[in-house]
């Protein structure tokens, strides 16, 4: 038996409100068991060949490995902006209960 893998997704937004609407689709679509929506972050960027920076809401995303590739398409669809920054990666170790969990509220069975 295979148990799930836990992944995390990373994604800055402009405010609580983009980053609670996302949220909200990607639970409802079970892609996500969770999002951390973390306090004001400021960016340096570059953007267009100008440098800049902003206040965003940064946003860490609870999931399985086998829902992240999805996760990550279906949070661009969904994000307010053109390029969102969208980073994903799995997980080397996790509570077992923090698994079954992940699985249990995304529907990744265990295989």
């Amino acid at each position: 038996m295979i148990e799930p893998t836990a992944a995390l997704v990373w994604c800055p937004f402009p405010d609580r409100e983009a980053a609670r609407k996302v949220a909200g689709i990607l639970l409802d679509e079970k892609l996500i068991a969770c999002a951390n929506i973390m306090g004001d972050i400021e960016s340096l960027f570059e953007w267009n060949g100008e440098r800049g920076s902003d206040v965003e809401v940064a946003v860490l995303f609870k999931t399985t490995q086998s829902k992240c590739d999805h996760l990550v398409i279906r949070l661009g669809e969904c994000h307010p902006y053109d390029t969102p920054a969208i980073v994903g990666w799995s997980c080397d170790k996790a509570h077992p209960a923090t698994l079954d969990w992940l699985a249990l509220q995304t529907g990744d069975k265990m295989k």
